[in-house]
């Protein structure tokens, strides 16, 4: 059976040629380095003492989550860790001797300083792997657990994906040394890392915040300023620079709400599903929808998911719409560059201003897709949430 992914390939060939003007690409763990790191879209966490793990994982798999992490950090009970990392030796044994093909699939040990140990007791079983999610990464102990990734995987490539999340990075007296102490180890391990991860909710509890549901991460300020410094540091697109991926969203369940929806209503009720768009807000995915569109305007890409509810939220905003590819290609093919009225006649494209956005918009062509030119994000979302 071929390796390879697709985004949506869930769905009947029917429902995605309809929803389609160039369907997504196939990939797997050998493509390109930033290829892989747009591709991952919605990651979801699973506590390594799930119940038939490896059962999971394949399910999910089948369910369009294309990205998971199996947690033995902050989902494990200090009781219960051995018992995790016995359970996740296991079932990645198991996966690395399957025929079907695995989802992008990571590990997170309980600290980074773990990281060479967990992979010496994972053994044959570390290549069912793509890398290896590094918590609480800091300068100092961050060049170790990198150097352990490239030394127990000569031959193939496992990847790393630091968490920013500690005190250092998110106080401001030591946010710049420390920021520059992590730039300088990721650059020495460039070809390893794949993405940069932001822990939300670890920088929220240094100050006893939690985020209400009917709020993003972008209304706490203290939060916010962090990310914004993370991104000019690390999320350059000047070739420096890495992709950085969206905060966690903690919510899937109803509740009584304090504020209106951020959910417009026009949109569904042109579509005719002024009821599913009941249903995503009585399931606080409004939230999330607007999280994730403010990831991608502050230059994140990708999400960091705990419910599988929330994958095609994530996925159905990642799919490039045919307005967005037009302008891509447009900007792309202006080598001389100068400005021009984009082909939807609606606005201006400046050939080398928007060229770094042009670039990243076609890689996220490739691995979600561009849909068709009367196909919006409500058809899309409402096909992976109903299936058809």
């Amino acid at each position: 059976m071929s390796s390879a992914l697709h985004h949506f390939d869930q769905l009947p060939e029917e429902v995605r040629t309809r929803l389609f003007h160039r369907p997504p690409q196939p990939f797997d763990r050998s493509a390109p380095r930033e290829q892989l790191a747009h591709a991952l879209g919605a990651t979801l966490y699973v506590p390594a003492t799930r119940a038939d793990l490896a059962g999971t994982i394949r399910r999910r798999r089948d369910d369009g989550v294309l990205s998971m992490v199996i947690d033995l950090e902050d989902a494990v009970a200090d009781d219960a860790v051995q018992h995790a990392i016995d359970a996740a030796t296991t079932a990645l044994a198991e996966l690395a001797d399957a025929a079907d093909p695995l989802p992008l699939l990571f590990i997170r040990p309980r600290t980074t300083a773990e990281t060479a140990e967990l992979l010496d007791h994972l053994g044959d079983g570390a290549r069912a792997l793509t890398g290896v999610v590094l918590p609480k990464f800091t300068a100092a102990a961050g060049g170790a657990a990198l150097a352990a990734i490239a030394d127990r995987a000569p031959s193939y490539q496992l990847y790393a994906m630091p968490v920013l999340e500690t005190p250092e990075i998110v106080y401001r007296e030591t946010r710049d040394e420390q920021l520059a102490g992590i730039s300088d180890v990721l650059r020495e391990y460039r070809e390893r890392v794949l993405a940069v991860r932001i822990g939300a909710t670890d920088m929220s509890a240094l100050f006893g915040i939690r985020r209400d549901r009917d709020l993003t991460i972008y209304d706490v300020h203290v939060v916010a300023e962090t990310i914004s410094a993370i991104v000019n540091r690390l999320g350059r697109a000047d070739g420096s620079g890495f992709v950085v991926t969206g905060p966690v969203w903690e919510y899937f369940a109803d509740h009584e709400r304090m504020f209106r929806p951020l959910l417009r209503a026009t949109p569904f009720e042109r579509n005719h599903a002024a009821r599913f768009r009941e249903q995503l807000v009585g399931r606080d995915l409004d939230g999330l929808l607007r999280e994730t569109a403010l990831d991608r305007a502050n230059g994140l890409h990708g999400k960091t998911v705990i419910h599988p509810s929330h994958v095609a939220a994530v996925h159905a905003l990642s799919a490039v719409t045919h307005e967005e590819y037009e302008d891509a290609l447009d900007i792309v093919g202006g080598e001389a560059g100068g400005v021009g009225a984009s082909s939807y006649r609606n606005k201006m494209n400046e050939m080398k201003p928007h060229r770094n956005w042009a670039r990243q918009t076609l890689i996220r062509a490739d691995v979600f897709g561009v849909t068709r030119p009367d196909v919006g994000f409500v058809d899309l979302l409402t096909a992976l949430v109903e299936g058809r």
